[in-house]
């Protein structure tokens, strides 16, 4: 089958070389090229540009700024739950982590220990806890947010492969989330600790968070790590917290009784920013907040998702 052979395929292509590669195209102000660029990319993958904030695709002067482009205001509401989903995507799968085994896809799993890099005091904390993972098209809005308000507690980066993570690379490459380079994220809240996990891949030539800029590049050989004192870098619910130079997965992991995910969600349905992941387990409804730390407004500011340039 054609989606076999493109798998084999990748462990030939020389993929760091063609994501270096890609990041240089990505990032250059290259004029009309640029510009043919884009315009050929929108009309490739059908991309809605009449949610950006800046619709008119002259006003890009690189390809990573059209890519990376903010919403207008208002397009992606808050919903009133606990957890809000961090992406526009789909999803890719979600469930519970049976001990420390994530499912990948149908034949494959792979441990949460490996997924976070080897730390088995952070693993422990998702133990039989719930897992999301969400896959990001090219055609996608590429910010991530925040689910729920939290304070960063880690980042690490994990050096790695750099396969697609398009659905048919997860049904044929074996632990494909914990191989490929990876920035995890660590944070705590009012529902518990959490990580998302933001996941590389071929010709993403860039992972960015809002609080650190430009993760990677450069791309090490051993892992880099930064530790943040308590209330150094808080983010409110519905926050930028970063963002992917082209489509990607985020891999979000959760404690034993933390969420109760929406039952609307199934495996490869679309999903928008700030739309309700789940709720509190034991809650009458997914539409319930946490008001434990005593906030219950969806964004100070508006109500939607808030983005920053």
């Amino acid at each position: 089958m054609a989606s076999d052979f493109s798998v084999r395929l990748q462990y030939l292509t020389p993929k760091r070389a063609l994501t270096v590669f890609g990041g240089v195209v990505a990032s250059a102000r290259a004029g009309w090229v640029t510009q043919a660029i884009i315009r050929r990319f929108v009309r490739r993958y059908d991309v809605n540009m009449s949610e950006a904030a800046a619709s008119r695709l002259e006003s890009f002067a690189t390809f990573n700024e059209f890519f990376t482009r903010a919403l207008r205001e208002g397009v992606r509401p808050l919903a009133d739950a606990a957890w809000l989903c961090p992406v526009d995507g789909a999803i890719s799968q979600f469930g519970r982590i049976e001990g420390d085994q994530v499912f990948q896809a149908k034949g494959h799993n792979y441990s949460s220990l490996a997924l976070l890099g080897g730390d088995p005091a952070l693993a422990t904390q998702f133990e039989n806890g719930h897992f999301a993972t969400l896959y990001l098209s090219p055609r996608d809005y590429h910010r991530i947010h925040m689910p729920c308000d939290a304070t960063l507690v880690r980042m690490i980066h994990v050096p790695g492969d750099l396969f697609s993570v398009n659905p048919a690379t997860a049904q044929g490459v074996p632990g494909l989330f914990a191989r490929n380079e990876r920035v995890i994220c660590q944070f705590e809240s009012a529902q518990g600790p959490f990580a998302m996990v933001l996941v590389g891949a071929t010709i993403v030539g860039s992972i960015a968070t809002v609080w650190h800029g430009v993760v990677t590049p450069p791309r090490s050989d051993e892992p880099r790590e930064w530790r943040y004192e308590p209330g150094e870098v808080r983010l409110a619910r519905g926050a930028e917290m970063g963002r992917f130079m082209l489509g990607s997965t985020v891999v979000m992991l959760f404690g034993a009784d933390a969420i109760a995910f929406n039952p609307q969600w199934a495996p490869v349905g679309s999903i928008r920013v700030g739309e309700a992941m789940g709720g509190l387990p034991g809650a009458t409804s997914v539409e319930t907040l946490d008001t434990s730390s005593g906030n219950t407004e969806p964004d100070a500011a508006s109500g939607s998702v808030a983005g920053s340039d």
